[in-house]
């Protein structure tokens, strides 16, 4: 499994457990916007920022605090995936 495979699978699996309370993968699209669908409002977008700061180690600076980086799966992967990457080097 890729990076990003990964990285998807795991912020999917996280909102599903903890915004739509299910398992059914078929809930969510990736490219959903979390906040357009109702997923999750500004607070939980502060949850999901702990989240992935928690379970990736990256830091999200204030600037960074945007929907092409946080309202759905597809941008959060990229993000996380970006952020990832580039401490690598």
């Amino acid at each position: 499994m890729s990076e990003a495979q990964s990285v998807r699978k795991a912020v999917r699996d996280f909102i599903l457990e903890n915004y739509l309370f299910t398992d059914d993968q078929s809930e969510l699209g990736d490219d959903a916007s979390f906040l357009q669908e109702g997923i999750i409002d500004s607070t939980g977008i502060l949850e999901v920022i702990a989240f992935i700061e928690d379970e990736y180690g990256i830091n999200v600076e204030d600037a960074e605090l945007i929907p092409e980086n946080l309202d759905s799966v597809d941008n959060l992967t990229a993000f996380i995936v970006g952020k990832t990457g580039s401490q690598k080097d």
